[in-house]
């Protein structure tokens, strides 16, 4: 049937529809999350600012519980990072991609994008492969054109060891896209095995499943590994993404385990 409506009329319509349900969704968060200043780059939500987590103030997404570093990774694939080759369609697109403990947004993301995706994680029954990043004989070297881990290594007992396996099952050129926790200012990384006890790794790693607090040495760790290694941090994205969607705290943490710097690790085999 023929739209009878003037083309002016519809096009006004259609923003105030649009309005109207960005107005309905906010309504189930509190009124003091509620406006335009910031937006989710994961899962779109928009907001006067984001709610707070365990360590720092105003950084996590209400909706889909986006972290800085969720969304940091997030406008690396949109194309805001600082030099080319460092966005979706260059890391992604048609490669065979090995995801790590796959976060639920990012992985339906990454697997889009993807000409081969596959998953893994050593405990999570939703994950295509049961893997110990240390040690994964069952993965044949240079499988993968890329490797997705974020926030995994800090769990991983011998984290060298899968440093080294990861640079194995990549193929030459390959690149492994990490993410891990860091003290702040940078210092040595924190590690001792006979840490054992839940509330001992927390006071000393800041998670009961951590090993380690990593310091500024990670790098020279995967260098060690065999990796080239790009790093990237807030500060390298335009102020008005880092604003928008809140890619670095708004509040720094005085908490002395918080990482209020993220940094993403582009290593290169």
């Amino acid at each position: 049937m023929k739209n009878l409506l003037p083309a002016r009329w519809r096009t006004a319509l259609g923003k105030a529809c649009a309005g109207w349900k960005r107005q309905r969704g906010q309504s189930k968060f509190p009124t003091s999350l509620r406006g335009d200043a910031v937006e989710c780059n994961i899962c779109g939500w928009r907001g006067g600012r984001f709610a707070d987590n365990l360590w720092h103030e105003r950084t996590r997404c209400p909706a889909c519980h986006s972290l800085v570093r969720h969304r940091m990774l997030a406008a690396l694939l949109d194309g805001h990072a600082p030099r080319p080759g460092w966005d979706e369609a260059s890391l992604f697109a048609g490669k065979e991609v090995l995801h790590f403990a796959p976060e639920e947004r990012l992985r339906k993301r990454v697997k889009r994008a993807a000409g081969r995706y596959v998953t893994a994680d050593l405990d999570r029954p939703d994950c295509g492969l049961c893997l110990d990043m240390s040690s994964m004989p069952s993965v044949p070297q240079g499988s993968f054109d890329v490797v997705v881990a974020c926030d995994v290594l800090e769990h991983v007992p011998d984290d060298r060891a899968a440093m080294r396996e990861l640079h194995r099952v990549l193929r030459p050129g390959g690149k492994a896209l990490l993410t891990v926790p860091q003290k702040d200012p940078p210092a040595a990384t924190d590690e001792d095995p006979s840490v054992q006890g839940e509330a001992e790794r927390t006071r000393r790693f800041a998670q009961k499943d951590h090993v380690r607090m990593y310091g500024d040495d990670f790098t020279a760790r995967l260098h060690e590994a065999g990796f080239a290694v790009d790093i990237l941090g807030a500060d390298q994205f335009p102020q008005s993404v880092v604003q928008r969607h809140v890619l670095a705290p708004p509040v720094l943490s005085v908490q002395p385990l918080a990482t209020n710097f993220r940094r993403l690790y582009l290593a290169t085999r």
